[in-house]
């Protein structure tokens, strides 16, 4: 025949011949086999015709029955003859064959089961346990073992079956516990499986956490016995299901997690548990609250490396057990996770993430082509170098922390990677210790870290850090060389301690070894102490230890004394960069204000009020300022009659001598007496000034008397105990306000904007007038407050229809914003005539119109245990480039105002400090720290503590940007040129003659007296109230630097030199180096003016005689006459018995007598 077969099995062909029979092909019969161990395959039978001609093809199944018939292996007779008949497979010589190859009849009875595996080996007594049972031989149908499977006795009801290889059955109940007997029986037989199944009591006992958030995800453990039992296992808190996790299963725990309640707050009544047809139930074991918020994120800055700790506050955050922060990319993939530790259910913290350095680089390239496109009106120095990634929360199933930028959008959620810090390590791994500071090289170190941040150990001690700079760190070791380990206590190869830095939690550096070259010298042995006291030496040795101990001491003493120098010169050192960049952007704002000054001057108040501020210093409510100037007619009344005679009296030198005396050496006469008289004499005086001077000049050589013949004569004039001292101020206040105003004020000026400028750049705490930047201990942020971020805001002004731009601090309060945008709207108007914040609302302007007034307290206001927080921009979730406004209120406060909220202090009205600029009734608010109940008690003692090094720098820093402006001033107070005030050499002119007439040798005494007179008695007292001849606001936080500037003025002009010691001030550390500087300053002026012309009495004349027409009918003398008079009447009986002895005053007394007694 010409017909072929070609039969493909596993793609091998095999031909085979075929032949016709009616109207089928047969193909002939052969042998057929494939590899794949499978029961059956598929393979094609193809039908050819001479060779090349396609006639059909079909598909056929290739079979063997042996593989058919077996389970895991092994032969099974059940499943054999359950086979389709089709195959015509057979059980014989025990296994499934090709009936047609068994050598003996196929059987159709099958042996009895047999039991390979079962499962679960346990269940409880009140069954429903669905019991597995593998193996062979298991029944050809369901009908056969129906009724044949028992455990310990009782029917097993099977619900599953498969042929022969498996069943499911469900156990019965029982009495008691017990182990049971698995029984499965076919026709052949029963047979009972190797493994017992037991039947158990469950239990549970208790369960945590037992506090979770509403959204659920809160993973339970339950504790108990026999909890692993069953087939079955459902956990329910009332009716919210709860997820169990099968793998977390075992005898004595199971665990479960929560799923969403409907409601925030919710109190489950019991945890039900059910194992299979057992039910368990736990009272009162876990209440749904509501999901944690995220209130505040800091620091918002971190290493690549991580692991710093980052602080969150919020609430309900103990609802969960494991949270973890995530950063993510922009892309909003998870870049990397770290696990926090919940510390209160308001605060927790997390380590930061590291990032890898390639995402670094990919998102800085992008942050750099976006930058591109950015308006370029501010200085590089505001524009971001670190990489920003969004932060976000794994919380159980709280999804809402997750997106903090969407659900709270208040937060300020980005967190700032910056470049890892670099530590240089020692030149060849090891440095000698000389008994200074260690000091430690590197690069970015205060990028992401802080003080508290760092650790240095050598071995296993610490080095205790003073110091941390941008690229400098600053520790002193212990006293004695450590062990020669790293800090775990490993031993190093060559002995010596290593130097380790770590920062945060995953970065560490090993800097080298350090070898100490000074050895602490060892005490002499008690016997060598006990020879020495009994030698016949005793009273020598006795001399020569004390000589030693002295010297020990001095020697101790100086070495301190070098080391706080060498420590400063660290310090400052440490800051130098971080000076350099904030003067530069300091310089920036003081180039533009000193070019309004060319155009504009200085904001100085008139002479009037300059007078009053300095005569009388802090009296608002002076009568002076409620009298009128000019009588309204010409005629005398009964009273302007009276003052007038007092005042021939007192135009009468020798009456005014006699009456300053007696009044002076009455014992009831106060300090404050004197300081009145003497400034209203000056008033009735000031269109006499040639008089004045004259007085002033006998006043001045009676003081000069009395001083030598004391103890102490260098003192005179150092305080205001007599009236001719407060004199001689007001003297000079008049003769000088030309050279102030003109001169030394621009100076004045600059050096107080500097300190302004520098000092609001930071957070100034609005309740206690702290400040991060200041010169001064007393008004330095205790706290380490940097969770604040500079932001831009724009000033739309309605009148001009164009915006100014303001840099503030998103933690500034409301109040200090409004001063701050003051400032800026009105830079070139004097103080006294701008809008107080209280005259104005600062409105918000934000979306599609809306506007919102922002207020140091409203409605949002949040309040903790009777504590209230006064209301930030972060508060109202401002951002950068926020537009804003100043509209004016509706109605205001009459008082003008410039600082803040003044302190804590019990009770501060309006009217009785000037410096509360928030309309809030009680003081108890807070700003930036929160006071403890005790902190007013504890706020002295704080400061009269040694300041720590952490605080210096920051001090240092604030002085370093400044002491320019600092410099300015002193070298323009302390110049004699032709601009100097003849006043003042008249002065020095006349200490100098009193100084050789008394016969005074000693330099330091007329030193003093000169210092006392003009830069102690008159500068001092203008730097630390530059707004007595400037109109400008000073606030308790510029107060407070500016005396530090004082006292540095004060120091400069001792002759006496200044021992640093660890409980020095902190100002004197502060301007340690400087100090020798201004010395040399204050010595030279000295020098310079006792060179100048003489000035003599008829120059001196006619420069009174201008002052006294320049400001004729300033003030209103009878006013003035009217408060002198007080003094007349109060002590006239000791100025009457003073006129009566002196001579010179004899035609006064009657005149006096009749003015006493009314009769004129």
């Amino acid at each position: 025949s010409s017909f072929r077969c070609v039969v493909d099995i596993e793609d091998t062909k095999q031909l085979v011949s075929a032949r016709v029979d009616d109207n089928r092909i047969v193909c002939a019969e052969t042998a057929y086999s494939y590899r794949t161990e499978l029961g059956s395959i598929q393979a094609s039978v193809t039908v050819m015709w001479n060779g090349d001609t396609f006639i059909d093809r079909a598909n056929v199944t290739v079979y063997k029955c042996h593989l058919l018939g077996s389970h895991n292996g092994r032969a099974d007779c059940s499943l054999c003859l359950t086979l389709n008949t089709a195959y015509e497979c057979g059980f014989c010589n025990n296994q499934c064959s090709y009936k047609q190859s068994c050598q003996e009849p196929a059987s159709n009875v099958c042996p009895p089961p047999r039991i390979d595996w079962m499962h679960p080996l346990s269940g409880p007594m009140s069954g429903g346990t669905l019991v597995t049972i593998e193996g062979s031989n298991l029944g050809t149908d369901l009908d056969e073992i129906r009724d044949k499977i028992s455990v310990g006795g009782q029917p097993c009801v099977p619900l599953n079956y498969s042929v022969s290889v498996r069943v499911t059955c469900r156990t019965s109940p029982v009495s008691q516990p017990l182990l049971a007997d698995v029984v499965v029986g076919n026709k052949a037989g029963f047979t009972a499986a190797k493994d017992k199944f037991r039947y158990e009591v469950p239990e549970i006992v208790g369960s945590h956490p037992n506090i979770g958030p509403h959204s659920g995800g809160t993973r339970i453990y339950i504790s108990g016995t026999n909890l692993n039992i069953g087939s079955n296992l459902e956990i329910y808190l009332d009716y919210f299901p709860c997820i169990v996790d099968k793998m977390l299963v075992s005898s004595t725990q199971i665990s479960c997690r929560t799923t969403a309640s409907k409601s925030t707050s919710y109190v489950v009544r019991n945890l039900i548990v059910r194992i299979d047809n057992t039910t368990l139930t736990l009272a009162r074991p876990f209440r749904y609250v509501p999901d944690p918020t995220i209130l505040r994120i800091y620091p918002l800055k971190s290493y690549m490396a991580g692991g710093r700790t980052v602080t969150i506050i919020g609430t309900n955050l103990d609802a969960i057990q494991q949270p973890r922060l995530a950063v993510f990319n922009s892309d909003g993939n998870v870049v990397n996770e770290s696990a926090c530790e919940v510390t209160s259910g308001s605060q927790m913290v997390c380590p930061s993430p590291p990032v890898g350095s390639q995402l670094a680089t990919d998102v800085l390239n992008r942050e750099q082509l976006d930058a591109s496109s950015l308006v370029s009106s501010l200085s590089v120095n505001e524009m971001s170098d670190d990489i920003r990634l969004r932060v976000g929360f794994i919380m159980d199933a709280v999804n809402s922390v997750k997106e903090l930028a969407t659900n709270f959008p208040t937060v300020h959620s980005d967190l700032g990677y910056v470049p890892d810090p670099k530590f240089f390590a020692f030149d060849e791994g090891l440095k000698l210790y000389k008994g200074e500071s260690l000091v430690i090289e590197g690069e970015y170190l205060r990028l992401a870290s802080t003080e508290s941040e760092v650790n240095v150990t050598i071995g296993t001690k610490w080095c205790n850090l003073t110091s941390l700079a941008a690229t400098q760190l600053v520790c002193l070791p212990p006293e004695l060389q450590p062990d020669g380990t790293d800090e775990i206590g490993r031993r190093t190869p060559g002995a010596l301690p290593l130097v380790v830095v770590k920062v945060g939690s995953n970065l560490r550096y090993e800097i080298g070894y350090l070898q100490y070259e000074v050895v602490k010298s060892t005490e002499l042995p008690p016997i060598a102490i006990v020879v020495i006291t009994v030698s016949s030496v005793a009273l020598i040795l006795f001399v020569l230890i004390s000589l030693a101990i002295m010297r020990h001491k001095s020697s101790q003493a100086e070495r301190e004394y070098k080391r706080i120098q060498m420590q400063m010169d660290t310090l400052e050192n440490s800051v130098r960069s971080e000076c350099k960049q904030a003067f530069a952007e300091l310089q920036t704002d003081m180039t533009d204000l000193t070019n309004d000054l060319v155009s504009m001057g200085i904001p100085t108040l008139d002479h009037r009020t300059y007078v009053m501020k300095v005569f009388f210093p802090g009296l608002s409510d002076h009568p002076l300022y409620q009298c009128t100037r000019i009588r309204q007619n010409g005629a005398y009344n009964i009273y302007e009659l009276a003052m007038a005679q007092f005042e021939q009296l007192l135009n009468n030198k020798a009456f005014l001598l006699s009456f300053i005396n007696s009044l002076e050496n009455s014992k009831t006469f106060s300090i404050r007496d004197r300081v009145n008289v003497a400034s209203l004499l000056m008033i009735i005086l000031m269109e006499r000034m040639e008089y004045a001077t004259d007085v002033l000049r006998t006043l001045l050589y009676q003081l000069v008397d009395k001083s030598v013949s004391s103890k102490h004569p260098q003192l005179m004039l150092r305080r205001t105990e007599s009236v001719v001292e407060k004199m001689l101020t007001n003297w000079l206040a008049l003769s000088m306000y030309d050279y102030v105003r003109e001169q030394a004020g621009s100076q004045l000026f600059l050096l107080f904007s500097a300190i302004k400028r520098q000092v609001e750049k930071g957070p100034i705490d609005n309740v206690t007038h702290d400040a991060r930047y200041s010169l001064s201990e007393e008004r330095l942020l205790r706290e380490h407050y940097s969770d604040y971020e500079q932001i831009i805001i724009q000033v739309f002004q309605e009148s001009e229809n164009e915006k100014i731009l303001c840099r503030v601090n998103d933690c500034d309060s409301v109040s200090q914003v409004k001063h701050k945008l003051l400032d800026a709207l009105y830079k070139n108007t004097p103080f006294s005539l701008r809008p107080s914040v209280h005259d104005v609302d600062l409105e918000w302007r934000h979306g599609r119109g809306g506007h919102l007034i922002l207020q140091d307290e409203d409605l949002t206001t949040k309040s903790e245990h009777g504590w209230q927080r006064i209301n930030t921009l972060r508060h109202y979730g401002v951002k950068n480039w926020a537009l804003m406004s100043l509209v004016m209120r509706q109605s205001s406060d009459s008082y003008m105002s410039c600082g803040t909220r003044h302190s804590l202090s019990p009770i501060i009205t309006k009217s009785s400090h000037p410096f509360i600029t928030s309309d809030l009734d009680t003081d108890r608010y807070w700003h930036l720290i929160k006071p403890n109940d005790d902190s007013m008690d504890t706020k002295d003692a704080l400061l009269h503590k040694a300041i720590p090094e952490i605080f210096l720098t920051r001090l240092l820093s604030t002085k370093g940007t400044v002491q320019k402006f600092v410099d300015d001033f002193f070298q323009t107070i302390l110049s004699a040129n032709e601009t100097l005030p003849a006043a003042v050499k008249w002065v020095f002119d006349l200490l100098d003659s009193a100084a050789a007439k008394h016969q005074i040798t000693d330099p330091e005494v007329l030193h003093a007296w000169k210092s006392n007179c003009l830069p102690l008695r008159f500068w001092v007292n203008f730097i630390k109230n530059p707004d007595f001849i400037l109109d400008v606001c000073k606030t308790p936080t510029l107060d407070s630097s500016l005396s530090v500037i004082a006292q540095t003025l004060m120091d400069s002009c001792s002759m006496s030199e200044h021992r640093l010691g660890k409980d020095s001030p902190s100002n004197k550390l502060l301007f340690a180096k400087d100090i020798p500087n201004y010395k040399v300053m204050v010595n030279r002026f000295y020098n310079d003016v006792s060179h100048m012309p003489v000035v003599t009495d008829q120059e001196l004349s006619a420069v009174m005689q201008c002052l006294s027409l320049t400001h004729t009918g300033e003030f209103d003398t009878v006013c003035a006459l009217k408060e002198l008079f007080v003094y007349s009447h109060k002590y006239n009986a000791e100025i009457m018995d003073a006129l009566q002895r002196d001579p010179m005053t004899q035609q006064s007394v009657q005149k006096f007598a009749n003015l006493i007694n009314h009769k004129f």
